[in-house]
């Protein structure tokens, strides 16, 4: 049975790979639906979950009697004996017992392990809204670094195509040879830290890598997501509305709603040990001896049956019944306990997404109007620099200030939308980019 289970956990996970890997990009949609089969942390809480149901399979086989064989074979050797020196004792026996009441353990173990199966599913589902949010922020990460790049390449051709004029200048004896030699300086500059934005951009893939399980030469892609900027400075929904959503859709709060019903369920099952215990027994059974009158006569005549009935009460156990349902009881107020940390939990989390929007969302107007202003002043001083009317100082300080806002507001951009896809998550429990 396990391994049928583990080959059908498998196939899914050949075929989604082949599939993805023939993909040239790889929407979020796409990543997310291959995380579901192959992330091991995912695999393995659906294990455990695995686990629990046949932990309830063995709770309801207790309700069944238990049946057993015994055989016992006896030789013995008497050599000083003046009759028989060698004889031979067999006994064969069929025995059956069923607990007719157990305190109501039994019932109490059945609802427990049933929401034991509940709480496991509810836990894989929050194992992989987890692992979603996690590939949101690589994939946007991974975007926001691609695009990065493609500034910093921009900053290049620009830096080098300053770097040449100014050479041209120079020889037409318009500049110094220091002020081109700032100016290479800085397309060097330029080229580092393309590097460097590069190096970066290949770390979000290998951690998005690490999500998907993906092997060391597979080439990942993303495929390019456009937002308008009205998407960006949307206004948002009211906040409690949010939070009282947030409740709804989170799956690791519904589990623990759950385990404290199971801790419920653990009192009842520890107050058991102190009802009596009715157990039935029932066997039936023969023997041979030889020497002996023939094995079917011995067999026939040594028939036996029998049936009883067992009560047990408990008087004294050493605490164990009463600490029992004291440490059952101390489970039940820390589930309690659990449960309002985790809807602190989500509060915190649904008004710091609500006050980070905000504030990337006031960064993204400024950025707006500081990349405007940083472009008209970097043309302008590009002129005078022709003109001879500035230094390298200040046309260095005017295309740094371009580089610089043209980040600013790309990372406010990118900040922005994780913000608000998360607010939509804590909703929905879905992201759509």
């Amino acid at each position: 049975m396990m391994n049928h289970r583990i080959i059908r956990l498998c196939i899914p996970a050949l075929i989604a790979w082949s599939i993805s890997a023939a993909a040239e990009e790889w929407t979020f949609r796409q990543c997310v639906d291959y995380a579901r089969t192959n992330n091991i942390s995912l695999q393995k809480s659906r294990l455990v979950g695995e686990t629990a149901g046949l932990s309830l399979e063995e709770a309801k086989a207790q309700w069944e009697p238990t049946l057993d064989f015994t055989t016992r074979h006896t030789v013995g050797n008497s050599p000083w004996s003046e009759s028989d020196k060698n004889t031979y004792n067999g006994t064969i026996g069929f025995n059956a017992a069923w607990t007719a009441y157990d305190g109501g353990a039994r019932s109490a173990q059945i609802k427990r392990s049933q929401l034991d199966t509940q709480i496991a599913s509810l836990e894989t589902d929050d194992v992989m809204r987890t692992l979603e949010t996690d590939l949101l922020r690589a994939y946007l990460n991974i975007l926001y670094c691609k695009e990065s790049i493609e500034i910093y390449r921009e900053a290049v051709k620009l830096s080098d195509a300053q770097a040449e004029r100014c050479r041209q200048l120079m020889e037409a004896g318009r500049v110094s040879r220091v002020d081109y030699a700032q100016l290479q300086a800085q397309a060097e500059q330029q080229r580092y830290n393309l590097s460097n934005a590069t190096g970066t951009y290949d770390t979000r893939r290998m951690e998005l890598k690490r999500l998907l399980e993906l092997g060391i030469d597979t080439d990942l892609r993303l495929a390019p997501v456009v937002w308008t900027d009205s998407q960006v400075t949307d206004s948002l929904p009211p906040i409690a509305e949010s939070y009282t959503l947030a409740l709804h859709t989170d799956k690791k709060l519904e589990a623990l709603r759950l385990q404290r019903d199971a801790t419920a369920l653990d009192v009842d099952i520890a107050n058991a040990q102190r009802r009596p215990n009715i157990a039935i027994t029932a066997g039936v059974g023969t023997n041979y001896f030889a020497p002996g009158e023939a094995v079917g006569t011995q067999l026939k005549q040594s028939l036996n049956e029998q049936i009883g009935v067992a009560l047990s009460l408990p008087i004294t156990d050493g605490k164990k019944a009463k600490t029992a349902i004291t440490k059952a009881k101390i489970q039940q107020l820390n589930a309690a306990l659990d449960e309002e940390a985790r809807r602190n939990d989500i509060a915190q989390n649904v008004e710091a997404a609500y006050i980070d929007l905000r504030a990337t969302q006031s960064r993204f107007a400024a950025a707006k109007e500081q990349l405007e202003s940083a472009r008209l002043s970097a043309e302008l001083v590009d002129e005078q620099f022709s003109l001879g009317l500035v230094n390298t100082v200040e046309l260095l300080t005017a295309h740094n200030n371009l580089i610089e806002a043209q980040h600013t507001l790309l990372q406010a951009r990118f900040m922005a939308m994780l913000d608000r896809k998360l607010i939509e998550f804590y909703r929905t429990a879905e992201i759509n980019l």
